[in-house]
């Protein structure tokens, strides 16, 4: 069960609570290349990214994000290094949130002049510890980024914020390692009220990232910790959300769209299964509504595995029985297959 947090607003969304965990993504566009970075924006959305980051990195990004946020719907939120002056620009182009790592910005001024414009701009800021870039103090300590060393740069970002009586506050501690970053969340999960912002950072391509975050992301979140989430991966950033709502869904906390069934194969199988599977995850792409679709190839798990699923097909020789709602519909051919499956789940869905 979720340990509640404080609840902060981020332009229309609010996390921490009893509220859904909501699911972010960072665009890969220049941010001063208005026109693309909206345009992925706008995939984003479709796929239902509920926060969208964007890198700030000089005048020219800050110039931007004026335009951008009069363009899109979803919260935006700029990321933030080195130069405090950057976060000023943000906030009076009227972003809804920024991030910060403290151990960059520098000097504890510079970290104060930021929270003076983001209580004055009602905002919230996420500071975001990351295990490659740790204050050097920090590493002079430790040597290493290690669990204490990320724990400890936390700390001491937040006292600045505490000092200041600042409590509109996201944390995040992310590392590349997973067995360290779910320690470090459990530890600070335990020692704050703050929303959690959780991930497994730089987590690679598509399908090693997508393995490393759900084994980190899914320990996390099972154990009652995170507000929000974005899955790290060298690819597409529709990719993440994608993957962000696999993780979610496989734990039974937040679902979107349907989920395919599909059994591994054996040498019992008598159809092209891999096939059969691939046609029926792609057309159910274009469907919102949760549904459970199984897809199975042989007689010893297809028909209890169909029946179990909302919607499903058990293949035999050349040939399938499509079932509804537990119940078995029809028998068709193995190439009528699909065709058979879609018609009983337009008619039994309002997905069309």
């Amino acid at each position: 069960m979720r340990k509640q947090k404080r609840v902060v607003r981020i332009g229309s969304v609010e996390i921490g609570g009893e509220l859904p965990v909501a699911v972010q993504s960072m665009t890969k566009t220049k941010t001063a290349d208005i026109a693309n970075t909206v345009k992925q924006i706008h995939r984003l959305e479709r796929a239902g990214c509920e926060l969208i980051r964007c890198a700030v990195v000089n005048r020219d990004d800050v110039a931007a994000l004026k335009k951008i946020k009069k363009s899109v719907t979803i919260p935006l939120i700029a990321d933030i290094h080195f130069d405090y002056r950057l976060a000023l620009g943000a906030i009076n182009a009227g972003v809804d949130k920024i991030r910060i790592n403290p151990g960059n910005i520098g000097e504890r001024w510079k970290i104060e002049e930021i929270i003076r414009s983001a209580k004055g701009n009602d905002i919230p800021i996420r500071v975001g510890v990351n295990s490659g870039s740790l204050p050097k103090k920090v590493l002079s300590r430790y040597a290493h980024p290690t669990v204490g060393a990320i724990v400890d740069s936390v700390e001491s970002a937040i006292s600045v914020f505490e000092d200041n009586n600042f409590t509109q506050l996201v944390i995040s501690a992310k590392g590349v390692d997973v067995r360290e970053t779910v320690e470090v969340y459990q530890m600070l999960h335990k020692q704050f009220s703050f929303p959690l912002h959780i991930g497994i950072t730089e987590a690679g391509l598509p399908l090693m990232g997508a393995v490393k975050s759900a084994v980190g992301l899914g320990i996390i979140l099972h154990g009652g910790i995170g507000d929000t989430l974005r899955v790290s991966l060298t690819a597409d950033p529709v990719q993440e959300v994608v993957v962000a709502y696999v993780i979610l869904g496989a734990l039974g906390i937040r679902t979107r769209g349907p989920i395919l069934i599909s059994c591994p194969m054996c040498g019992r199988c008598e159809v092209d299964m891999e096939h059969i599977a691939r046609v029926v995850d792609k057309r159910l792409k274009k469907y919102s509504q949760f549904i459970k679709v199984a897809v199975m190839g042989c007689v010893v798990n297809g028909p209890g595995e169909a029946r179990e699923a909302d919607f499903g097909i058990a293949c035999g020789k050349g040939v399938g029985a499509v079932f509804a709602r537990g119940k078995e519909i029809k028998r068709v051919k193995e190439n009528k297959l699909v065709e058979a499956l879609f018609e009983v789940i337009d008619e039994n869905t309002d997905n069309r």
